[in-house]
């Protein structure tokens, strides 16, 4: 018998001061039995840095044709394409083609082991953004993660902040690669 995913659910409050982007969102969570909460806390720091009109979950590691979070147009095209951890050049080259803006959003501590072997291959990509988020980040967020959750994510002058009721985390990117 297959496992099935565990629902989380997260209110979301996100006051984007950089880009004029301020909303509430109630999220709705599958977090797949291989998941870990740090990956699933990158998946909703990614939704809260990019939340436009058109953004989603998607089924992530239920399909691998999926990214983790993507936005489409009213037309069903993908204007922009998130992946987490470090996906191979295939993949990552794919959703080039696919997505007028691909994000790779890497945060193990094994990112510039990995960015090193990879970031030859991918400087042809004007739409490729590639960020790391530091180990001990990631490692923080997983720590709100909670089955019901609150979280506020305020974006000011480049400076992140995830919060709940009661503990703050500071987010600091490095960008390895930016879109042109």
């Amino acid at each position: 018998m297959a496992l099935k995913a565990t629902i989380y659910k997260a209110d979301l409050q996100i006051a984007d001061m950089d880009r004029h982007v301020y909303g509430d969102h109630a999220l709705t969570i599958a977090r797949h039995p291989s998941e870990t909460d740090e990956r699933m806390m990158v998946r909703v720091l990614a939704y809260a840095l990019h939340a436009q009109e058109g953004i989603a979950f998607t089924k992530g590691l239920f399909d691998v044709d999926e990214p983790e979070v993507w936005v489409k147009n009213l037309a069903g095209e993908i204007t922009l394409w998130i992946d987490l951890g470090q996906p191979d050049d295939a993949r990552i080259r794919r959703a080039c083609g696919r997505a007028e803006q691909v994000v790779v959003l890497c945060y193990s501590s094994s990112c510039d082991v990995w960015w090193k072997q990879i970031a030859g291959k991918l400087t042809r990509f004007a739409n490729l953004t590639v960020l790391q988020l530091p180990a001990e980040t990631s490692q923080a967020l997983a720590a709100l993660a909670e089955r019901s959750m609150r979280l506020q994510c305020m974006v000011q002058d480049g400076e992140i902040w995830i919060n709940t009721d009661t503990a703050s985390v500071p987010v600091k990117l490095a960008t390895l690669q930016a879109a042109a």
